[in-house]
C-alpha cells in the first residue's frame, strides 16, 4: 500500500515539473527578424534591440530609484535598555542598598532643519531629467552610427554590383576572344591577355565582397542581431531632398533648441545649482528630540517615570564648508561646459553643412561632366575592339577609367548621404531626407 502511494506521488510530481516545460514548449516562437530593412526600419530595430542603448536606459531606472530614495524621511530611534539588574548574585535588598532594577524604552525621532527633504528631491528630479536628456543624445548617436551603417552596406553593395557587371563583361571578351581564336580572327596570346584580364579582376570582385560582409557585420552589431541572421539594406544612394531652404543662423538656433547633449549640459547645471541649495541646507543643525519611559523595581516597591529630551551638535567647525564650495565650483563648470557645448555645436553645424554643400557640388558635376562621357567612351572601346580597330590595351585603359567614374559616383552619392546624416545629427533635427 505504502509503495502504491509513493509511486501514485512520483508520477504527480512528474506530471507537475514537466507541466511548465510543456507550456514553454507550446509558447509561440518570436517572429524573425526581417532579412531586408530600410534605414528607418532599422533604425527602430536598433532603438528596440541595441545592447548599449538598452544599457543606457537603466540609467532611468537609477534616477528613479535615486528620486525614491530623496523622499524617504529619517527613522525614528528606539532604545530599550535594563540596568542595575541582579545577575551576579549581589542581593539586593533593604540592607545593601543596591539597586534598584531599572527597565526603560526611549524613542528619538530626528528633526530635519533646513528643507533638506525638499532640497534632495529637487536635486534627484534634476538628475532624472539630465538622465532623459542624456538618452535622448544617445538615440540621436544610435541614430547617425545606423543610418552611416546603412548607407555603407549600400556603398559596398553598389560598388559590388558594379565590379561585378565588369567582371560579367570581361568573361564575355574572353569567351568571344576564345571563338575568334577558334575562327582565326585573332592571335592565340590576344585570348591568353583578356583571359588573365579577367582573372585580375575577379580579385578586385572578392575584395568588394568583403567589404560588402564587414560592413553588414557592423551593421548587425548596431541592430543587436545575431551573426547567423541574414541582413540586406533595402533601397538607394538617391540624394537626399532639403525639407526647408538651409541658412547657417537658422541652422544654429535650431541645434540650441533641439540638441539633446546641449540640454543635458543646461539641465545638469540645473542640478548643480540644486545641488547647492542641498549642501547649503545640510550646514544647517538637526535636532534630536527624545521620550523616555522608565521603570523601577526595587525591594520597597515600584516606580514609573517618563524623560524628556533634546540634543543638537554644535556647529564649532563643521558646517559643510568643502561640500558647498564643492557645489559652487561645479556650477562655474557647468557654465562654462554649457558654453563650450555651443560653440562645438556651432563648429559642428558649420562643418557638416559645409561637407553637404561641398559633396552635393560634386555629385552634380559627376552627373553633367564625366557620367555620359565615361560611358559613351567605354562603349565605343568594347565595340572598336570587337570590331577590330583597337588594342585590347586600349580596351582595358577605357574599361578602367569607366570603372574610376563609375566607382568615384558611388564614392560621392554615398558621401552626400552621410554628409546629409551627419547634418542632421549635428541640427538635432531633420533638414534634409
Amino acid at each position: 500500500m505504502i509503495e502504491r502511494v509513493l509511486a501514485v506521488r512520483m508520477v504527480c510530481a512528474a506530471i507537475v515539473g514537466f507541466a511548465p516545460l510543456r507550456a514553454l514548449a507550446e509558447t509561440p516562437p518570436q517572429p524573425p527578424s526581417p532579412s531586408s530593412v530600410t534605414i528607418d526600419q532599422a533604425i527602430d530595430e536598433a532603438l528596440a534591440h541595441n545592447l548599449t542603448l538598452l544599457a543606457e536606459r537603466s540609467n532611468l531606472s537609477i534616477a528613479d530609484a535615486a528620486i525614491v530614495t530623496a523622499r524617504l524621511r529619517p527613522n525614528p530611534v528606539l532604545s530599550l535598555s535594563a540596568d542595575h539588574l541582579d545577575w551576579l548574585g549581589t542581593g539586593f535588598d533593604e540592607t545593601n542598598g543596591g539597586g534598584p532594577s531599572e527597565y526603560a524604552a526611549r524613542v528619538d525621532v530626528p528633526i530635519e532643519r533646513g528643507g533638506k527633504r525638499n532640497a534632495r528631491n529637487e536635486v534627484a528630479a534634476s538628475a532624472r531629467t539630465a538622465a532623459e536628456a542624456q538618452f535622448a543624445d544617445a538615440v540621436r548617436t544610435l541614430r547617425l552610427d545606423v543610418t552611416l551603417a546603412c548607407i555603407d552596406v549600400l556603398a559596398a553593395e553598389a560598388t559590388r554590383d558594379l565590379v561585378a557587371d565588369t567582371l560579367r563583361s570581361f568573361e564575355d571578351l574572353a569567351r568571344v576572344n576564345e571563338a575568334r581564336v577558334a575562327a582565326g580572327a585573332i592571335a592565340p596570346y590576344e585570348s591568353t591577355r583578356s583571359q588573365i584580364a579577367m582573372l585580375q579582376f575577379r580579385s578586385t570582385v572578392t575584395k568588394a565582397e568583403l567589404d560588402l560582409a564587414a560592413a553588414t557585420a557592423r551593421l548587425r552589431v548596431l541592430l543587436g542581431r545575431p551573426p547567423s541572421n541574414p541582413l540586406d539594406v533595402s533601397g538607394d544612394l538617391s540624394a537626399p531632398q532639403e525639407l526647408a531652404p538651409i541658412r547657417v543662423d537658422d541652422l544654429d538656433s535650431r541645434a540650441f533648441e533641439s540638441r539633446p547633449d546641449l540640454r543635458a549640459l543646461q539641465l545638469e547645471e540645473a542640478r548643480s545649482t540644486a545641488d547647492l541649495r542641498l549642501q547649503q541646507a545640510n550646514g544647517k543643525i538637526d535636532y534630536l528630540v527624545g521620550a523616555e519611559y522608565r521603570r523601577q523595581q526595587g525591594v520597597n516597591g515600584t516606580s514609573n517615570s517618563l524623560g524628556f529630551f533634546f540634543s543638537t551638535p554644535l556647529p564649532f567647525s563643521n558646517r559643510n564648508q568643502g561640500e558647498i564650495a564643492r557645489a559652487n565650483a561645479q556650477i562655474v563648470q557647468g557654465s562654462q561646459q554649457v558654453t563650450a557645448s555651443k560653440a562645438g555645436i556651432e563648429a559642428d553645424v558649420e562643418s557638416s553643412l559645409h561637407e553637404y554643400t561641398v559633396t552635393k557640388e560634386l555629385v552634380a558635376s559627376i552627373e553633367r561632366d564625366l557620367l555620359a562621357p565615361a560611358r559613351n567612351a567605354q562603349e565605343i572601346s568594347s565595340y572598336t575592339y570587337r570590331a577590330g580597330g583597337s588594342t585590347l590595351l586600349e580596351l582595358l585603359d577605357a574599361q578602367r577609367a569607366f570603372n574610376d567614374t563609375m566607382q568615384s559616383y558611388v564614392d560621392a552619392r554615398a558621401s552626400l548621404r552621410r554628409a546629409a546624416s551627419r547634418l542632421n545629427a549635428a541640427v538635432g533635427a531633420e533638414v534634409v531626407r
